[in-house]
């Protein structure tokens, strides 16, 4: 099994990928292949310890930024370490790339490199939610379609159900179909199609309509909806758990007595925090196409990435890519 991970992509590379890399190397003894600049990659990684045989550098000598067009980007610069380590991918080089880097270039490389999976309609971006019981809802899609149509949200269904079943060992997922309302018969006339046709896949746990609110609460595995409404979701809850957080700690350092009370507190706030923390679930693995793909938050820093790479080793070991061609053939 090897990783390739885009060592030049995302806000805090490549400090955070190197490291995490290294992490990942300590613990899971895998084997590690970074794209990027070799000159700044090695001096990077003689800040840290690690197993010097489990890591290789493929030199390139483009970056791509999240202000380029997605496709312009992909096409022209095919020295990035972005586009390097998709090709990787595609040729078998690499079982998954993990970038923190410009998610419309990683989404079109994934379709116009890596290649859609025969008979996906399209593919989806698969986000983790941390739920306040302490586990996880998958949420399909977060943001690469903006507008699907029934098949698309059928396909999202069945790729989301085998990953959680093969990734995050979920016996028997309850998929639900996000909606304005529980009720049969509910919202727009998509939402209404993809009722009927989730409800008539065989093997899947389909438990209907699910209004949002109710994500966090964990009384579902998996929530279905097209890119736009996902992405939103997504940002929202999100931004609310920063918010939260961030009035929490003005409120608990505003007066002395707030202060001792905080001290108090400091480990079961922590406990809460570390529930929420995004990056306690590295990334958002890009389903339906042939080949690892994973979307590691543009923030991430070095536990990120590591968790990423913990991630990428359960979508081998799931045999996840294989086994939603066979069941959608």
């Amino acid at each position: 099994m090897k990783i390739v991970i885009d060592g030049m992509g995302g806000d805090n590379a490549p400090q955070s990928t190197v490291e995490g890399a290294c992490l990942a190397v300590n613990e899971y003894g895998v084997d590690i292949i970074l794209t990027g600049d070799e000159t700044t990659l090695k001096n990077e990684l003689k800040k840290h310890k690690y197993d010097e045989s489990k890591i290789k550098i493929v030199h390139t000598t483009e970056v791509i930024t999240n202000d380029e067009k997605p496709v312009y980007a992909i096409r022209r610069k095919t020295d990035s370490s972005m586009v390097v380590a998709l090709k990787m991918v595609k040729n078998k080089e690499a079982d998954v790339i993990i970038s923190a880097g410009s998610t419309g270039a990683l989404l079109s490389g994934g379709v116009f490199i890596v290649k859609r999976i025969k008979g996906i309609s399209r593919p989806c971006i698969c986000a983790a939610l941390p739920t306040i019981s302490g586990g996880v809802v998958m949420l399909s899609d977060t943001g690469a379609n903006v507008d699907c149509n029934t098949q698309n949200l059928r396909d999202f269904a069945i790729m989301t159900d085998i990953y959680a079943k093969r990734v995050i060992n979920i016996e028997n997922p309850k998929v639900a179909l996000a909606n304005i309302g529980t009720e049969d018969g509910k919202g727009n006339d998509l939402v209404k199609s993809a009722f009927e046709e989730i409800k008539s896949i065989k093997g899947i746990n389909f438990i209907g309509n699910m209004e949002t609110r109710e994500i966090l609460n964990g009384v579902c595995d998996i929530v279905i909806c097209d890119g736009f409404i996902g992405n939103i979701i997504l940002k929202t809850v999100e931004g609310s758990v920063f918010s939260l957080f961030k009035k929490l700690k003005e409120v608990m350092t505003s007066t002395t007595k707030s202060k001792i009370g905080a001290l108090m507190m400091k480990s079961e706030l922590k406990k809460i925090k570390d529930l929420l923390d995004y990056s306690s679930y590295g990334g958002a693995p890009f389903l339906g196409v042939d080949g690892g793909v994973i979307k590691a938050h543009g923030s991430s820093d070095s536990r990120a990435i590591k968790n990423a790479v913990k991630q990428a080793i359960k979508l081998c070991e799931g045999n996840v890519v294989e086994e939603i061609k066979k069941n959608i053939k």
